[in-house]
This record gives structure tokens, sequence and C-alpha cells, in this order.
């Protein structure tokens, strides 16, 4: 860090130009980003997606179905609707209901879109049908692509109404920590800076992997909070030590706060980085925009942020409009003397809220997001919804059964296999039905040997075993009386493989997809958490030479967290604050841990780093604890605010899944800076005494950053 602080303070001048040309770069790539962004994220290289394309390509059936619903339309409209959409050459086939009569009831129908593997840009494809239909009252485009792009859509509304809320109410709190207007604005500048950067560089990597649209709204959240909590700690030390001369001030801040500004990013990077560990795009996403935007933060925090307080000096007291007291630590002093008075009873009240708080957990419901991720104000959703309820759609799901034989199936025994199979298949109370080649052609194994061998063969009975086997493969759709998110479609498809001896038995379908998402995050939770936990421990082991201190702060974020989970149970779930009972998106529990766990322990590593100071100093617990209590709570509550705000004002948005993360980190973040932070830590920093910092193997003391003895 002094190898840092002198290249800074001689340099100042060339790190702020660079920095503002890499910005408007960066600026230029960054607006091409949201037509970049395509799906939720919920994909993974998996045996649902091995099985759909194959059933695409092999079996030449529809990679993607959308739909054309119409209301009160009539039938000459219909036909003209699609006739035009057949014209832009995009569908590979188009069923109408005035075709087939289980596409119509009453007054609505609805037109199946089918589309081959050759459609890449599907958004340039919504867009050409919504031309073609036009704005006709009662006709709506819906389906994935679709719901997609208007969620996309959504999720860029949502992120302007966000900021258009959060941002001004972080300016007053900047204005209340530093009093003055430029003080006020050099974190958000810092913070522009970071994400403008973050967005660019993800463009650039968009260009080879698939980006969730989630992204456009997590990495701002994250990223402005973040730059801005590093900033409010980097200026306020600062600030305190400019009785020295501005350029060993700032020297004496990167040492001091840049230090514990690195130690704070890479505990934020332990948690996303462990999301990589599981094998689902949304999370490899997050994780991936994650740290990009955490390291343009920390480097903006220690190149540019201090390059700019050396470029404008002393005209960082500029505009001052509230004169701050200069006891202000007085009070929050008077604080931390109060709680070191009575450690046990406070530690009792702290953890007994938080329990309370934690019960709903055990109702926690898990969904994988999908059309309640739009808004209901958007049509594609009205669409879709009342389709589903008028047709019974959502009642049941099918299953695609791909059956790999190694003698193939175009010969007695394989015949005999089929049937048997099938049979196996339909056995099942939960199947509705197993569509095969035997029953559509009305003939038993049997009877198709006997027609196999006659003159219908060529004409009739070829094409129909071509549409259900190619090679050594054999399709078998499979109806069930269940939806696809259900578990039981869930826990069918997990033991449809026991259902044969001689065959490899491969699953694809809504079924499959969801089961292997919960899977996937099931077998890898635990693996991600023993990393974010054991990772933590070790940073915080030996930025604080201590057993104690990492252990309680891990088990303090665990069961702040675990409150924060069960408070967001009783908005989302139980549909509390005028909101209407859900569920919880499958994704929150991993990404508010992942994100906060990390985040919290940037208030540790500020609060406990000068407690160290002050106990190296002095050697006395009590002390270095009422004066690191003193000296960061407002720097802790102001930073804490900014991200209550920043994350909070999510809760004013439209998209699901991006509320609740929006209301989780806000809620963990209160949690973690109030209860934790101002009555936990230094209860328990009271009641184990210099047992706080002590170190196995280790003899002597901690003084002026040193062991002695």
């Amino acid at each position: 860090m002094r190898a840092l602080a002198r290249i800074v303070t001689k340099g100042y001048k060339y790190i702020v130009i660079v920095w503002a040309v890499f910005a408007v770069v960066m600026a230029l790539f960054a607006i091409r980003l949201p037509s970049m962004l395509e799906g939720d994220g919920f994909e993974m290289d998996g045996e649902h997606a091995k099985v759909m394309d194959t059933v695409s390509d092999t079996f030449d059936m529809p990679a993607e179905t959308m739909f054309l619903v119409f209301e009160e339309i009539p039938d000459e409209q219909i036909t003209s609707t699609l006739d035009r959409v057949e014209a832009l050459n995009e569908t590979k086939e188009i069923i109408s209901p005035l075709d087939d009569d289980s596409l119509r009831k009453d007054d609505i129908a609805y037109a199946m879109l089918h589309f081959d593997n050759d459609q890449e840009d599907m958004n340039a494809v919504v867009d050409d049908i919504r031309a073609a239909v036009g704005d006709e009252k009662g006709i709506t485009l819906t389906g994935k692509s679709a719901i997609t792009k208007d969620i996309n859509a959504a999720s860029q509304k949502d992120l302007v109404k966000a900021e258009a809320i959060g941002l001004p109410i972080a300016i007053i709190v900047l204005l209340l920590a530093f009093g003055t207007v430029v003080a006020s604005f050099i974190p958000l500048i810092i913070g522009i800076a970071a994400v403008i950067s973050s967005f660019g560089i993800l463009t650039i990597v968009g260009g080879h992997i698939d980006l969730s649209i989630f992204v456009l709204n997590i990495i701002p959240m994250l990223g402005l909070a973040l730059s801005i909590d590093f900033a409010l700690l980097f200026i306020s030390r600062y600030r305190e030590e400019r009785k020295k001369q501005n350029e060993q001030a700032v020297s004496v801040t990167i040492q001091t706060a840049g230090r514990s500004v690195l130690f704070s990013a890479f505990c934020v990077f332990i948690g996303l980085g462990a999301m990589m560990l599981i094998d689902v795009a949304i999370f490899k996403n997050i994780a991936l925009g994650g740290m990009i935007v955490v390291s343009m933060a920390v480097l903006a925090s220690v190149t540019l942020l201090p390059s700019v307080l050396l470029l404008i000096g002393d005209r960082i007291d500029k505009w001052q409009v509230i004169r701050l007291k200069k006891n202000g630590k007085d009070g929050w002093r008077r604080f931390a003397f109060g709680v070191i008075k009575r450690p046990i009873l406070i530690t009792f009240v702290a953890l007994l809220v938080l329990g309370i708080a934690l019960i709903p957990v055990k109702n926690m419901d898990l969904t994988i997001p999908q059309i309640d991720s739009l808004p209901k104000s958007y049509d594609t959703r009205a669409a879709y919804e009342k389709m589903e309820k008028e047709f019974d759609l959502g009642d049941q799901s099918t299953v695609f059964i791909l059956a790999d034989r190694k003698d193939g199936w175009d010969h007695t025994d394989g015949w005999e296999h089929m049937e048997e199979l099938v049979h196996e298949l339909e056995k099942d109370s939960l199947v509705k039905e197993a569509s095969n080649v035997f029953d559509l052609a009305g003939l038993s194994a049997a009877e198709w040997e006997q027609a196999w061998d006659s003159p219908m063969k060529e004409t009739d009975l070829e094409p129909l075993w071509d549409n259900f086997v190619q090679k050594d493969q054999l399709l078998i759709p499979v109806t069930l009386d269940a939806s696809g998110d259900s578990d039981a479609a869930q826990d069918w498809v997990r033991e449809v493989k026991d259902n044969s001896v001689d065959s490899t038995l491969l699953a694809g379908g809504e079924a499959r997809f969801n089961q292997e998402i919960f899977d996937e995050i099931a077998d890898k939770i635990f693996l991600v958490l023993s990393v974010i936990v054991a990772t933590t421990f070790l940073v915080l082991m030996i930025a604080f030479r201590s057993i104690l201190i990492p252990v309680k702060a891990i088990l303090m974020n665990v069961i702040g967290l675990a409150s924060t989970f069960g408070i967001l149970v009783y908005i989302f779930q139980y549909g509390h604050f005028g909101l209407t009972p859900g569920t919880i998106a499958l994704i929150i529990p991993v990404i508010v841990f992942s994100l906060v766990f990390g985040l919290s322990m940037d208030y540790e590593v500020f609060l406990i780093s000068r407690m160290q100071e002050e106990y190296a100093n002095t050697l006395n617990n009590d002390h270095a604890t009422v004066e690191g209590l003193a000296v960061t709570s407002k720097i802790i509550t102001s930073a804490a605010l900014i991200m209550i705000v920043l994350t909070g004002a999510f809760a004013f948005t439209d998209v699901m899944p991006v509320k609740q993360i929006g209301v989780g980190i806000a809620i963990a973040v209160a949690i973690d800076a109030t209860i934790i932070r101002l009555l936990l830590v230094p209860s328990l920093m009271k009641l184990f005494g210099k047992w706080n910092w002590w170190l196995p193997f280790r003899k002597g003391e901690y003084k002026a950053g040193k062991w002695h003895g």
C-alpha cells in the first residue's frame, strides 16, 4: 500500500486523465449492453438441454413455440393476421385455431408459431411479428421470447425508476455525512465511473457468452452502493488526516482506509466467486458481473478517488450546506459506553429479536421465476395467463423421453422392448399419455411386425416410424397430470431412468428443467457456503490476527441473513405491505447470502480495523471497543443507509426477482448495521476481552502493527 501511495501521489494528474479516457471509451460500449441481454439466466448444460437439442435437430420438432392469442377476433381477421406473420418467412410452422378446434374456446383462440434453431436473434423476430400484427386490440404475441423481451424492457424502466429514487436520497445522506457539496458528489463520481466501466467490460465479454437480463439491475445496484461505501470510508479518514500536508494525508489514507477497502472487497469477491461453483447461467452471470464491478469499485477507490482528492485539495470543503459538529463522536462514545456496560442483556435481547424474525424461514417456498417475473400490467403476461387458464395448460406438462438402444429398434426385440417400455411408463398414475408409434398406428408390437413386411410399410408406416425413431434413438413424448414446476413432476423425472434395463433413458421438458436447476443448487449449496465461510475466516484471521473475531463475524452474519430470509417470507410469501401472496424466487437465498455475506464484512472490517489500531496503541480492549465504535459508527451508519437506499429503491420496481433481491439486501444491511454492528459486536468484544485478539502459537502482544514478546 505504501508503494501504491507513492505512485498515486506522484502521478495523480495522469491517473485522472487515464480514468476519464477509459470511462468515455467504456461508455461507448456500455450503451450497447441492454440489446445484448437475453433470457432470465436459468440455463445449464444438463440433460434437459441435450434432449431438447436432439428433439429439435434429429426429430425435427420446434426449438421454440410462441403464441398469438386472439380475444373476440373474427375468423377473417385471424386468417389475415397469420398470413402477414407467415409472409415474414421466420416461422417453421404455424398452427391456426381455424384448423385445430382444440386451440379455440368461446371467444378466445390461439395460434402456435413454431421456430427452429436457425433463428438466433429471437428479439428481432418478436419485433417483426409485433410489427406485422400491428396495434390490433385483442391480438397479443406471447411465449418465452416475447416474455423475455418484455422483462428486459421492464428491467430497464426499473433501473431508471430505482436510481431516480435512490440517488437523490443518497446525495442527502452524503451531505449529512460530509456537510459540503463537493465532498458529497465525489463518491457519486467514483460510483458512476465504476458502473460505466463495468457495463463496458460486460459488453465486451457479452460477445462471447450469454448474459442474463437481470445483470442490468444487479450490477449498478451493487456497484454504486459499494463504490459509495468505499468512498465514504476513504474520505472520512482523509479528513481526519488533513492536519498533515495534503500528499501525506492521502498517503496515510491509502495505507489505512485503502487497506480496509481491499480486505472488504476481497470478502465480497469471495461470496461472488463462490456462486461460480453453481453450474446455472444466472449465478455465473451475476458472479462475473459482480466481480467486475467490485474490481472497478476498488480500483477507482484506491487510484481515482485519492487522485481527485489531490487534484481538488482544499476545495473539498467548498459550498458548505451543513455545519458538522466537531464533537459529534461524543454521542457515539456515550452510546458505546452504554452498550459495554450491559453486554449480556444487550446480547440476549439482540439474539431474541433476530430469532423471532427467523421463524418464518421454515415455510419458505422457493420456485423458479417464470412469467410471474413480468409485471401484471404487460399484455404478454395477461394473454399467456388467460390462455393457460382457459385451456387448462398449466395443469399438465410434457416430458420428452429419449431411449437409446445399442442394437436399435427396428426388429422384433426392439419392437417388443418399445411396447414394454411404453406400458411401464403408462402404469404410473401421474402419466396421462405416452405417445408412441404403435398407438398412433392402432397396432400392437406383434401386429406392427407383420405390417412392417407388407406393402403398406413404405407409404404408411415408415413416415410414422421416422417421427419416433431415428437410428438407435426412440422418442416418447409423455404427458403428465402435473404442472412442470410441481414436486410430483420433478420426482417423476428423477425416477424415470428406473423404467428401463435394456436401453438408456434421458428426459427433457419443463419438469426435467426445473428438477435439474433445483438439484444443481441443492447439490452445490453446501460447497458454496463452505467456500465462503472458510475463505472469509482465513481472510479475517490474517487481517486481524485473531481466531475469535472471524468466528464471531461469521456466526453473526449467518444469524442476520437467516433473519433476513424470515422477513422476506413474511413480506413476499405471506403477502404483507400491499403485496399479493406469492413465492420466493429460487435465486434469492443464494444471491442475497453470497452478496450480503461479503457486503456485511465491509462494516466488520471498517469497525474492527479501527478497534485493532486502538488496541495496538493502548492494549486496552474496552478503550479499543469504545473508540472504534465512536470513530466509525457515523461512517458505518451513513454507508449502510446509502446501501439500504440504493438497493431498497428496487422495492418500488416491478420485476419481482429484482424487487426481492433489492429488498433482501436492504433488510440484511439494515440488520447488520444496527443490531449486529452497533449492539452485538461491541457487546461480544466486551465479553471476550483480550481473548478477542488471541491467536494460537503466538506469544506476546500486538502493538503498533507488530507483535512484541
